[in-house]
C-alpha cells in the first residue's frame, strides 16, 4: 500500500488533480473569513504596525500562485473582520497561504470562524459559452461583495433535467434585469459542507438587494435548504483591509481623520464617525 501511495504521488498531474473539464482547467477557490482578538488592540502601535506589514508581504508573496482579493468585514458582522478571496490552481497553494497568515505577528490573534472551499466547473444550465467562461473566475473592481454558502433540498436533484432547466431559466432572467450585479458560482460538492458558494460583486447593494428579494418569488427558491450565513464585504488593498480593524493610536486612521476634517465630512467626524456617508 506504502508503495502504491508514493507511485500515485509521484505521477499524480502538477495541476493537484483538480480535473479536466473539455475546454480547459478548473480554479480552486477559497473564502477565508478571519477575526481578529481584540487582545491584538492593546499591543503598542510599533507591534500592530510591524504584524500589518507582515501579513501584507505573507499575501504578497503568493502573486505568483494565487489570485488573492481582500474585503473589509468590520461594522457589517460581529464575527469576522477580514475575508480574503483566493483563487488558483491548487488546494496546496490555499493551504500554504493559510499556513503563512499564521506565521506573521498578526497570526496568533487571527481565528477563521468561517471558511469555504469550492472550485469552478461548468454549468449545466447555460449556453455552451457560458458554461465555458465559467471555468476562470475573473474579479471586477467593483466597491462590494456578497458572499454565501447555498444548499438546495435532495428533492431537487430527483427532478428531471427538464423541470429544473425550466426553473433555471426564469431564475437566470431575473439575474439579466439586474446587469450591475456580477455572479460568480462556484462548488463545493465533496469538498466542503455545502454545496455551493455564491459570490456576488457590484457597486449597488441595492440592487443586490432587489435581486434577492425578486428571486424569493421563483419557484425554484422552494428547493432552497439553506443559503446563510450572508456576508457584506467592502473591497479595500490588503493594507487598507487591515487598517480597518482600528486601534487606540492607530496611525492609519489619525491620518484618515486628518483628511476627512480637511473636506465636508468634518461635521460627521466630530459625531465620531470613521467615513463618508454614501
Amino acid at each position: 500500500m506504502g508503495d502504491q501511495r508514493a507511485g500515485r504521488g509521484n505521477s499524480r498531474d502538477p495541476s493537484g488533480g483538480r480535473g479536466d473539464e473539455a475546454g480547459g482547467r478548473r480554479q480552486v477557490v477559497k473564502f477565508s473569513f478571519y477575526r481578529v482578538d481584540p487582545a491584538w488592540r492593546q499591543l503598542p502601535v510599533a507591534e500592530r504596525e510591524a504584524g500589518k506589514d507582515a501579513l501584507v508581504a505573507a499575501v504578497d508573496a503568493f502573486s505568483g500562485r494565487l489570485q488573492v482579493r481582500s474585503y473589509s468585514v468590520v461594522g457589517m458582522r460581529g464575527d469576522a473582520d477580514v475575508l480574503l478571496w483566493q483563487i488558483g490552481e491548487r488546494l496546496e497553494d490555499i493551504q500554504a497561504l493559510a499556513t503563512e497568515v499564521m506565521r506573521t505577528p498578526l497570526g496568533p490573534y487571527l481565528s477563521m470562524p468561517h471558511s469555504y472551499l469550492a472550485m469552478t466547473r461548468k454549468s449545466q444550465y447555460v449556453s455552451p459559452a457560458e458554461a465555458e467562461a465559467r471555468l476562470h473566475l475573473h474579479p471586477a473592481e467593483s466597491k462590494y461583495f456578497f458572499v454565501y454558502p447555498f444548499v438546495k433540498t435532495r428533492e431537487w436533484y430527483q427532478l428531471s433535467l427538464e423541470e429544473r432547466q425550466e426553473m433555471m431559466n426564469v431564475h437566470i432572467a431575473v439575474g439579466r434585469k439586474y446587469p450591475s450585479v456580477k455572479l460568480n458560482t462556484t462548488y463545493s460538492f465533496g469538498l466542503d459542507d455545502q454545496e455551493f458558494v455564491v459570490s456576488f460583486e457590484t457597486d449597488e447593494p441595492a440592487d443586490f438587494l432587489d435581486l434577492v428579494m425578486e428571486l424569493r418569488g421563483a419557484k425554484s427558491s422552494l428547493y432552497t435548504l439553506r443559503d446563510t450565513p450572508v456576508f457584506t464585504c467592502i473591497s479595500l488593498g490588503l493594507r487598507e483591509t487591515l487598517d480597518t480593524l482600528g486601534a487606540p493610536g492607530d496611525p492609519a486612521l489619525s491620518s484618515q481623520r486628518v483628511s476627512l476634517q480637511a473636506d465636508d465630512a468634518a461635521p460627521i467626524i466630530h459625531r465620531g464617525s470613521a467615513a463618508r456617508p454614501c
